[in-house]
């Protein structure tokens, strides 16, 4: 661990929240925060607001809007530790980087430029896709208050890796985590669509073999209560309704593909889309 977190900026609302979000985070855990926009080379070319034309003009806004973040880092955490940065470059790629020496990479769920009814815009589900380490997306609203984390899992290298970070953050905020594991029925099955009593005795199976599978998480966190749900089905409507009393909810990812594929019809993408709280996506880092 770095001990640093990275909060990407755009000016929008929700990078407002972020930035608060991250506040906390970095309150909480002692982590120095890095806030940072990153600047696309075209983007010289077009000024922030109508009639500005100065070419240095643009600069010198996000300069501005990195100071006041900073400044409204000072006012809610004094203690923190805080910088800020304008990089140049292709957004999702130079966030991806930045994301690659933190511990976590925090952005708000739609930029300025999203289009209706994207929960997040296109440089986010990319950066989300790719990056190194978890990336938390935060919504407009202000953070719950419910005292639960929230993790999908399902024995795979990836929800192992969700889980211990939703473990890490429900030990930091003295909260529970509820684990959801959602299992599908079989096809072909004579519990498909034969015996319902059938379905009910394989899914009671399946749940007693996820508690040994969670067994040693509990051993390491001792001071964290875990409650567990086994539904089934599919874990995007699971999760998204066990989103409702959480204050954040966890899922791994699988590793990235090629670029803008890694992330669609997802998981995690589909949790994005229909949770009510702020969704971390983990996946495993490639480096110790």
């Amino acid at each position: 661990m770095s001990g640093t977190i990275v909060v990407g900026i755009d000016g929008s609302p929700s990078a407002a929240a972020a930035v608060d979000w991250a506040t906390d985070e970095a309150r909480r855990s002692g982590a120095g925060l890095r806030i940072v926009h990153v600047r696309e080379p075209w983007s010289y070319q077009l000024p922030p607001r109508a009639g500005a034309r100065d070419p240095d003009s643009l600069t010198e806004f996000w300069q501005g809007a990195l100071a006041a973040a900073v400044d409204r880092v000072r006012g809610h955490a004094p203690g923190v530790d805080v910088s800020a940065a304008l990089v140049v470059g292709a957004a999702a790629e130079r966030l991806a980087t930045e994301s690659e020496g933190a511990d976590e990479l925090i952005l708000g769920s739609k930029g300025l430029g999203g289009l209706p009814g994207m929960v997040l815009g296109s440089v986010g589900r990319s950066v989300a896709g790719r990056a190194e380490g978890p990336v938390i997306v935060v919504r407009r609203s202000g953070p719950a208050r419910h005292g639960a984390v929230v993790v999908g899992f399902d024995g795979s290298e990836e929800s192992e890796a969700a889980l211990e970070f939703a473990l890490a953050q429900a030990r930091a905020r003295r909260a529970r985590a509820h684990v959801v594991y959602a299992w599908h029925t079989p096809p072909f099955t004579p519990y498909a669509n034969v015996c319902a009593g059938g379905v009910q005795e394989a899914l009671a199976e399946e749940s007693a073999r996820v508690r040994l599978r969670l067994a040693p998480w509990q051993e390491r966190y001792p001071d964290v209560r875990m409650t567990g749900t086994a539904v089934r089905g599919h874990p995007v409507p699971a999760l998204a309704d066990a989103s409702r009393d959480a204050d954040l909810v966890v899922v791994g990812s699988p590793p990235a593909g090629p670029p803008g594929s890694a992330f669609a019809g997802s998981v995690g993408q589909g949790v994005l889309r229909h949770a009510r709280c702020p969704v971390a996506i983990v996946r495993p880092r490639r480096h110790a």
